[in-house]
């Protein structure tokens, strides 16, 4: 099943990982990701550590969890290639409309993937 796909139609969990220039590692839930026509993979951040650490560090790792019994996801092994600060397109793939919350920056950051591998183990 191709990515965009299987996170439009599988639930669960999902955390991006992260690290400084120094090496010092980050995690985070985030959400699912976001599917550009551009073929990107794309995540809405706030101004926070992990948006923090791809300023100084273009990798990321995004794992994520399967609702349901056992142990079932991906990783995926992500580069950044850029991002935008409160644009349109942003605004667009934002999946919750908040009301009465302090508007802060946000940014759609867009990473190329280099790799993908099961939940466990190597896909082999």
């Amino acid at each position: 099943m191709e990515l965009k796909k299987y996170f439009e139609t599988i639930k669960g969990t999902g955390v991006l990982a992260t690290a400084d220039k120094d090496g010092k590692v980050d995690v985070a839930v985030y959400s699912r990701p976001h599917f550009p026509e551009d073929g990107t993979i794309a995540f809405i951040m706030l101004e926070r550590l992990t948006h923090h650490n791809l300023q100084s560090s273009p990798y990321a790792t995004y794992l994520f969890i399967e609702n349901g019994t056992g142990y079932k996801g991906k990783r995926l092994f992500l580069k950044k290639i850029r991002e935008e600060q409160d644009t349109e397109l942003l605004k667009s793939l934002r999946r919750r409309k908040y009301t009465n919350v302090k508007e802060e920056a946000k940014y759609l950051v867009f990473f190329s993937l280099e790799k993908e591998l099961p939940l466990i183990g190597d896909g082999k």
